[in-house]
């Protein structure tokens, strides 16, 4: 192994207050940042993100700061492995793309010199994003620079082999998507039984080879595993109404970006960390997230049980008919028989409902999260469901009867402040987009979930630039800006990388997570924890070909 002195191109833009975004000049930097930070295993580094120009660091304020991080990465040599270190996968290809003929127009050769040269090169995994499993496979034949379709597929087959920009990829699933398909595989690239589930991760070298066989498209499954308790459970909730949406939630599943895995968990943290702690359960316990109420369970089994979050009705009827009505963030009672009902929230959006012992779900990952974009995790909770708990004498608390304080939270209609911490993309826009920002009323629109809330405003922010930017990564809570100047707020499913600008992030998050269609939103800038420093001739990031996962 052999280190070299890291040149001074780099570039560090401020992400959020956990994340620091480092620009390098090309992809084979970016590729050799990624491998030095690993190998540097920096204090307080909790999870790298590697993108095509860029890789973001996560990190706990409590251990480290962005202005350290920032000098240590200055510090760093680039360390490279030898090559027959590197792990190597050989996929069997059938070379009959829809896109096959077009793309070897594009190229001015025939179909048969793509083929060969597509075969010929040697492809290195430089980055995950868009699905798990999913590799940007980057080349070391400048032949490839294949501009994506003008209009994406509405589904695009499991399997396909496909070129985009600089970069080929195989989709581990089937999905929307604008790539340019040249073949089909049968190769299993993600297999939750396999270690490590993806096929493709960063580093790894990729030979594409002639399949001798025919392929058989196979249905894309669900990867999701059910949410269906076991038959010998003591404790178990049977749905009989979810409402407009129920999932299976817990703290998530961080650690996995390299993989293509966002981290996905409860939207609102807190309101989940309170539950469980008032019935005694860890705070990594999964509960049931409960988007707008409506909800209504049957208990099988004596239980305790809490609600927090949203606020609305909460009304527990006994099978005698006796009825009663818990509070907001306190624990209560639930005996055998006993129908939960939470009724339409009042103000916010999502509630937490944690039962003694915590639902008990297949994971995935080692986390019951429901990730709705991945499609990873438990399957959304639907009527007749039952949903299996876990012993409640494996708490490791005793019941907490401290009541959660109750907390100010927006209906439709009301205005929000919320602060903000500009970057990492701000400079992508004029003064007067970022003005616009910060003066102007935003509305959250009825095309929200937990991938993101779409904002309207009468006013859309004005770039300074045109163009998309290289694929790179996102934070949830980030602001990324289409190009019709209308911000999109991401959630806690939102994609793992993308290609529009951000802005600037949301700081509190858990606030964010309760925010109600036709809410009204104002933002205001926080302190930087550091400011974006470039070199004096960095090279700026240009308009190159889009890798945006937003489109597959």
């Amino acid at each position: 192994m052999t280190s070299t002195p890291l040149a001074n191109t780099l570039t560090f833009h401020t992400a959020s207050r956990r994340h620091l975004l480092v620009e390098c000049a090309d992809l084979p930097a970016t590729m050799a940042l990624h491998h030095s930070l690993e190998a540097a295993d920096l204090p307080g580094v909790t999870e790298l993100i590697p993108a095509a120009r860029t890789v973001l660091l996560s990190f706990d304020p409590a251990r480290t700061s962005a202005e350290t991080l920032t000098e240590a990465v200055r510090g760093l040599g680039h360390t490279e492995s030898a090559s027959d270190t590197a792990r190597e996968v050989t996929i069997e290809v059938r070379y009959d793309g829809d896109d096959l003929a077009e793309v070897a127009d594009l190229l001015s050769v025939s179909p048969a010199e793509v083929i060969n040269r597509h075969q010929a090169a040697t492809w290195q995994v430089a980055f995950a994003g868009f699905a798990p499993g999913f590799g940007y496979l980057a080349g070391d034949d400048e032949l490839f620079d294949v501009p994506r379709r003008s209009s994406p597929r509405t589904r695009v087959p499991v399997g396909s082999v496909a070129l985009a920009g600089e970069f080929t990829g195989v989709y581990p699933r089937s999905s929307p998507g604008g790539w340019q398909l040249i073949g089909r595989t049968d190769a299993t690239l993600w297999d939750l039984d396999r270690q490590p589930p993806a096929l493709f991760v960063p580093g790894t070298i990729v030979k594409f080879a002639e399949a001798g066989r025919e392929i058989v498209e196979i249905a894309a499954e669900d990867s999701a595993a059910g949410a269906e308790a076991s038959a010998d459970v003591s404790h178990s909730l049977k749905i009989l109404r979810p409402g407009l949406q129920l999932l299976v939630q817990d703290l998530g599943r961080p650690g996995f970006a390299s993989m293509g895995v966002s981290a996905a968990g409860a939207a609102d943290r807190s309101a989940l960390t309170d539950a469980n702690r008032l019935v005694g359960n860890a705070k990594t316990a999964a509960g049931l997230e409960s988007f707008g109420g409506g909800v209504l369970l049957r208990s099988a089994g004596d239980g305790v049980a809490a609600v927090t979050g949203a606020t609305g009705t909460i009304t527990v009827t006994a099978a005698d008919g006796t009825v009663l009505t818990p509070r907001l963030g306190e624990a209560f009672a639930l005996a055998d028989g006993d129908e939960l009902e939470l009724g339409p929230t009042e103000r916010g959006v999502r509630r937490c409902l944690a039962v003694r012992g915590g639902i008990d779900v297949d994971t995935a990952l080692g986390s019951s999260s429901a990730d709705t974009l991945a499609g990873l995790g438990p399957a959304a909770v639907v009527k007749d469901t039952t949903v299996g708990v876990h012993d409640p004498r494996t708490a490791p608390h005793l019941v907490d009867p401290t009541p959660t304080p109750p907390r100010s939270l927006p209906q439709p209609g009301e205005t929000v402040t919320l602060t903000v911490t500009l970057g990492p993309r701000e400079d992508w826009f004029t003064e007067a987009g970022i003005d616009t920002l910060l003066s102007q009323v935003w509305t959250v629109t009825h095309e929200s979930d937990r991938v993101g809330l779409r904002l309207s405003g009468e006013v859309p922010l004005e770039r300074a630039r045109t163009g998309e930017l290289p694929s790179e990564g996102a934070v949830t809570g980030a602001l990324q800006v289409p190009p019709n100047g209308q911000p999109v707020l991401f959630g806690p499913d939102h994609p793992l990388t993308g290609g529009y600008p951000i802005i600037a992030s949301v700081d509190d998050l858990d606030l964010a997570a309760q925010l109600p269609p036709g809410v009204k939103l104002r933002f205001t800038t926080s302190a930087r924890p550091t400011p974006n420093t470039r070199p004096a001739e960095s090279p700026r990031t240009s308009a190159a070909p889009r890798t945006n996962e937003n489109e597959g």
